[in-house]
């Protein structure tokens, strides 16, 4: 089944998105992220995937309070919560799975500290998220590049566990600009582990191309989308049904 994710960032409270993980290049969206989860589960999603870009950028969970709102608001649907950003000791992933998040992304930690990955999801729900640009990772909230290749990067969490790898071209992200299928056809090939997609949709047409996207045998196990749906470019009943349609 390939899972559309709507997501919602938050920043000081808001939903935002960055354009290119560029703080300084900030939209701001007035409607209350808690309200903004009800909606997108009112529409049949199965997850939505919620970014603490505070945490992301410093380690201070400013946004914790609010992702427990979400997932209180969403819970009684039967939707699940993915939530990142900030996650980088067994203490802050603790404190979201409190909170009613379901599974939790680690990014930065995955990458300078792979034990921890191993450890958590030996117990629960854990996904890995690696921020690349141009096939090579970058940490703390996208500012810094590490060197390291994504494919090098996927093997080392093949046999951890791991729930599901969250892939972010950043070149992508807020671009409205369309996916990197090779990107992610990359990731495809270097993992057994299921990938989601994440940055560049900016069309209906983006998901159904998404959603065929094949290396092998292996299919993505499904995209999360902000922008265009903040934006109103399209529906989240449009998306999820756009989904939907490709199995």
């Amino acid at each position: 089944m390939f899972a559309l994710y709507p997501a919602i960032d938050l920043r000081g409270g808001r939903c935002v998105r960055l354009y290119q993980g560029d703080y300084d290049r900030e939209s701001a969206y007035g409607a209350d992220p808690v309200a903004v989860a009800a909606g997108f589960a009112a529409a049949g999603v199965r997850w939505i995937h919620v970014v603490d870009l505070d945490a992301a950028r410093t380690g201070e969970p400013v946004n914790r309070p609010v992702i427990a709102a979400i997932a209180a608001a969403v819970a009684p649907t039967g939707v699940k919560v993915q939530a990142s950003g900030g996650v980088r000791d067994q203490a802050s992933a603790d404190a979201l799975f409190a909170a009613g998040v379901e599974r939790v992304v680690i990014g930065t930690a995955a990458v300078e500290r792979p034990q921890l990955v191993a450890d958590l999801a030996s117990s629960r729900p854990v996904a890995v998220g690696l921020d690349t640009r141009a096939g090579y990772v970058a940490v703390r909230g996208w500012t810094e590049a590490t060197g390291r290749r994504v494919a090098d990067m996927l093997a080392q969490y093949q046999d951890t566990g791991v729930a599901a790898v969250v892939v972010t071209e950043i070149s992508r992200d807020g671009t409205l600009a369309g996916p990197d299928l090779d990107a992610f056809a990359a990731a495809l090939e270097a993992t057994a582990i299921p990938v989601i997609a994440s940055g560049g949709v900016g069309a209906l047409a983006d998901l159904e191309t998404l959603g065929r996207l094949r290396a092998g045998t292996r299919r993505l196990a499904g995209v999360i989308v902000g922008k265009a749906l903040h934006d109103g470019l399209f529906t989240i009943e449009e998306a999820v049904s756009a989904c939907a349609r490709c199995g």
